[in-house]
């Protein structure tokens, strides 16, 4: 038999005395061995209770990984692994118990452990063999196992950190007295230690700036986040100097440090981030270039109610977040002056106010309030117009949708498989599509186009409004689909994928946004480590490539996400202005600029980045001369596949008796066949000198070579 442990485990000496009672009075039940074709990952080989694990205290972990709760025992495990070595004798295995379907794929296993940094073996009881002999119930479930394969711990649930540690500490002192401890190694092998480096790991979650100029990406598997254009030219990247490292620190873009961030939204100058392993929320000033803290302390709380500032609130599992007007708001006077925050951890939704703004049934919260908005706590699908009786399942994406028929926060629900929306005018909880009818039945997922709870999804992650079709795109996570949701007619339909996790189209997408003009999508392919572009008139989709800044790290952008000066500021770092040949002119004359590159022998242009040009006139100061003083009105244009050369016409006529040149300046994204992506900037500058005596110009020629 499994027996738990009494009520009172505070210290060594009670921890032995009841191992010495259990041991004598007891003929304890022995763990049975694992199914012998069932699948390891982690270690160099399968594990057995009767070889490799004879000799050690073996905890076992029945996790399944989209549970929240099994993600909050992972820290315990990791200051358990910390403390005891193998040597010492403990070793941990993850019984990999799987509530989805997508969840049996030991390749998706594999990504998620990956993705936590779990650094023990895992074993994918894809059947649930272990887990119903063991008569196990529900996530996360601890057992722990003596050295002889006696069963010797139950611990159901989280929170019992201080237990399970000072039992392990008990139970290895116990045993090492009897002398049955082994030190060998059992062949560990981390994954996470042969994965290739790439620009992106796990992406979770991303969004748009204002004006749609700038993408925000949560870089979630290297902590850290990254600000880049719409065209993939990287701006910021915050997070730790050394990059890709844990942490939970304010300060600047490379002191601060993030713990598997998801949620990102941009109001201004400000990125707002659900820092979700950090239990904090985290705000980017670009201006100021300092991250700071705003909610949450850093550890994980189990309040469910709030009321407090933002930094004096513990919070847990922030997963996603979204700006809007404030709960009982029944206007548009300030449209964001709330922090909508998917409160995976606690099953609730939270709202932080940005200012002093109005609350439910006439009521009001001082800026910097972290407050619950609706959920009980409790894990259900629980649909009610009293926003503390409604209950939710692992909310982990969020969308604010306003228009004239709606002022609502739609809801992915992950661990419901549902789409719910909540009224921000009176927090009423209502079911669209997805989930069951029972409130209690977590189990009701597939992959099913329909109406209401005909329609199934399996474990969607984010949502995103378009609101120039008024409906909804959901990223159906474990379904590797995109879908559109019509809120009006409850239903839902396929709009991007196939079923399955596919390196060309999606695998597992966590999050995704709409450009202001409806026109994109951008998603967060998560396993696929890439973001996604995808026209939503044609389906047409690209991969935004990551383009690092030639010159340092520092931003080079204005607020509209535009390059300052653009070109002149990349490209003075690295390579001077080019002076070309004097260009001798007469007054009026018409002249033709032709500019061709030449790139790489191999390259070809960076697909969804666009190589631009401009033109125009500087006099002896270098300061542009407006168009009343210059022939040159400012030209710009982009570059093609098809075409490598650009040209423009103009009418010269010089206004001023100093010397005047034409500056031509321009940025060229291409890639190298293996798939390194570069960027090159250059400025041309073309003396135009007004002669009489020299025969006049009738072209200025560019001819440019990028080079590698």
């Amino acid at each position: 038999m499994a027996c738990r442990a009494p009520r009172d485990t505070s210290t060594n000496k009670r921890c032995i005395l009841f191992l010495t009672y259990l041991l004598k009075e007891y003929d304890l039940a022995k763990i049975p061995e694992f199914d012998p074709d069932i699948e390891w990952l982690n270690c160099k080989n399968s594990l057995s209770f009767r070889e490799q694990l004879r000799g050690k205290l073996c905890v076992l972990d029945f996790f399944t990984y989209c549970c929240i709760n099994c993600m909050h025992i992972l820290p315990d495990l990791e200051e358990m692994e910390r403390k005891f070595s193998e040597k010492d004798g403990l070793v941990i295995v993850g019984v990999h118990s799987a509530k989805f379907e997508n969840e049996r794929s030991s390749a998706n296993i594999l990504s998620a452990v990956i993705r936590y940094d779990i650094r023990h073996a895992v074993v994918n009881d894809s059947d649930a063999k272990m887990w119903h002999t063991l008569g196990v119930s529900c996530w996360p479930t601890l057992v722990i196992v003596g050295p002889g394969g006696e069963l010797l711990l139950s611990l159901v649930g989280e929170g019992h950190k201080q237990t399970l540690l000072r039992f392990v500490d008990a139970a290895l002192k116990y045993y090492k007295c009897s002398g049955q401890i082994s030190d060998h190694e059992i062949g560990l092998s981390l994954a996470k230690e042969s994965i290739p480096k790439s620009k992106l790991l796990y992406p979770g979650k991303v969004c748009l700036d204002g004006a749609g100029r700038r993408l925000v990406i949560a870089d979630t598997g290297h902590h850290r986040v990254i600000v880049c254009s719409t065209e993939g030219v990287v701006h910021e990247v915050i997070g730790g100097e050394d990059g890709f490292s844990a942490g939970f620190q304010d300060g600047t873009f490379k002191e601060a440090k993030f713990h598997a961030p998801q949620g990102v939204a941009m109001l201004g100058e400000v990125i707002y981030v659900a820092d979700t392993e950090n239990h904090a929320i985290r705000e980017i000033n670009l201006d100021s270039k300092k991250v700071t803290t705003v909610a949450g302390t850093g550890r994980q709380g189990a309040d469910k109610e709030g009321g407090r500032q933002g930094r004096e609130q513990t919070i847990s599992s922030p997963w996603g977040v979204a700006l809007g007007p404030a709960p009982g708001s029944k206007t548009d006077d300030n449209p964001a002056n709330v922090l909508y925050i998917a409160m995976a951890g606690t099953h609730q939704i939270w709202s932080l106010y940005l200012d002093d703004g109005p609350w439910l049934k006439g009521g009001s919260h001082k800026a910097g309030t972290l407050v619950r908005f609706a959920g009980s706590g409790n894990e259900e699908n629980r649909n009610n117009s009293y926003p503390h009786k409604a209950a939710f399942a692992q909310p982990s994406g969020l969308a604010v949708a306003i228009s004239n028929t709606l002022r609502c926060l739609f809801v992915a629900d992950s661990e419901s498989s549902s789409v719910r929306c909540v009224d921000i005018e009176t927090g009423a909880t209502k079911a669209v599509v997805g989930a069951d009818r029972d409130p209690m039945n977590l189990f009701a997922f597939g992959d099913v186009d329909g109406k209401g709870v005909d329609a199934k999804f399996q474990h969607p992650l984010g949502v995103a409004w378009n609101p120039q079709e008024d409906h909804l795109l959901v990223a159906d996570s474990y379904n590797h689909k995109i879908k559109t949701v019509e809120p009006k007619q409850k239903t839902c339909s396929t709009f991007l994928g196939h079923g399955k996790p596919d390196p060309d189209v999606l695998d597992e997408p966590g999050g995704l946004c709409i450009s202001q003009d409806s026109k994109r999508m951008y998603i967060a392919d998560t396993n696929n480590h890439v973001i996604r572009v995808v026209d939503l008139q044609t389906k047409t989709t690209a991969v935004l490539n990551l383009i690092d800044h030639v010159s340092s790290g520092r931003s080079q952008t204005d607020s509209g996400g535009r390059p300052q000066a653009a070109i002149r500021r990349l490209t003075s770092i690295r390579t001077p202005v080019t002076q070309h040949p004097p260009v001798h002119v007469t007054h009026s004359q018409d002249l033709e600029l032709r500019i061709e590159i030449a790139l790489p022998p191999g390259c070809h242009f960076t697909e969804g980045a666009t190589s631009r040009w401009q033109a125009y006139c500087v006099d002896q100061t270098a300061s542009r001369l407006e168009d009343s003083l210059s022939g040159l009105t400012p030209r710009n244009g982009v570059f093609t596949e098809e075409s490598l050369t650009a040209s423009t016409s103009f009418c010269y006529r010089p206004d001023l008796d100093s010397a005047t040149s034409v500056q031509v300046e321009a940025v060229v994204y291409f890639c190298e066949e293996g798939g390194t992506c570069r960027m090159e900037g250059f400025i041309y500058d073309v003396p135009l000198i007004v002669s009489s005596s020299i025969p006049p110009s009738t072209a200025v020629n560019i001819k440019h070579s990028c080079h590698l």
